[in-house]
């Protein structure tokens, strides 16, 4: 039994699929944005892309993050990368 392989479609799928880091980074700071606990606003707001990281610039991010806050109890890591498997997923479903 041989298996045929379509190279310009497996080569497009592959370009397609190479998208992914940078969709996920994208999401990833949508998605922990909406994870963070609102008081004042700050938390959100300086939450930021630098690159491919998602950085919480602010003091108090780590005390966030481990529950302090009755809106997250869960923080928002975790909660995050939850909904980040979803979205990749999704995304290489599409492709």
């Amino acid at each position: 039994m041989a298996i045929k392989i379509n190279a310009k479609v497996f080569e497009k799928r592959m370009n397609k699929l190479a998208g992914l880091p940078s969709y996920l980074v994208d999401e990833a700071l949508d998605i922990t944005k909406e994870n963070t606990p609102v008081a004042s606003g700050n938390a959100r707001n300086k939450t930021i892309k630098k690159g491919n990281k998602i950085v919480s610039n602010y003091a108090y991010a780590g005390r966030l993050n481990d529950g302090y806050s009755r809106q997250a109890p869960q923080g928002f890591t975790k909660p995050t990368i939850e909904q980040l498997d979803d979205q990749a997923e999704k995304y290489i479903r599409k492709i």
